[in-house]
């Protein structure tokens, strides 16, 4: 994941932006994996760890309808996480991550290791997704790390074609 982490601050370091996250599920390993990183200050801006719905309303804006009608593992509400990290930041790139990790929490609907992401892009454009992962609880949540880190790369690929 250094690897990465460094990938993703040469990025976001050529083109001027700063990330924010906003993490749920992977409680702060991805603000972790990039500030492990030295020098990571020149682009990584703020982490937001929002565990509980309550504090992704109060840090985030959730609106409590989109938790009550989705859930918190769900596209609405990673996209809402994203955008309020935007809001609630000076940073121009945030991701988001909500998911079950396990062992327990899953459902028909939303087994054990339904992750849910989304990516955003202070101009408006975001994309979303939704992986199940395999494995035990610390095994989902490092591949939601790597995932959601990967998923910026993806996001900043698509800001230099549009761009």
């Amino acid at each position: 994941m250094d690897i990465l982490s460094a990938q993703i601050g040469g990025l976001l370091k050529s083109h001027g932006l700063m990330l924010a996250t906003a993490e749920s599920c992977t409680g702060g390993g991805v603000a972790y994996a990039v500030t492990e990183v030295a020098g990571s200050s020149a682009w990584f801006e703020r982490g937001f760890i929002t565990y509980s719905n309550l504090s992704k309303q109060q840090m985030l804006g959730v609106s409590e309808e989109t938790l009550q009608r989705h859930g918190a593992v769900s596209e609405a509400v990673v996209r809402e996480m994203a955008a309020g990290a935007l809001r609630q930041s000076n940073a121009q790139v945030s991701l988001a991550v909500s998911g079950i990790a396990g062992p327990d929490g899953g459902t028909p609907d939303k087994p054990v290791g339904t992750v849910w992401f989304a990516w955003a892009l202070r101009d408006g454009y975001a994309f979303s997704r939704m992986h199940r992962l395999d494995g035990n609880r610390a095994e989902v949540r490092v591949k939601a790390m790597r995932i959601a880190l990967q998923g910026v790369v993806e996001l900043l690929g698509q800001r230099t074609e549009t761009a």
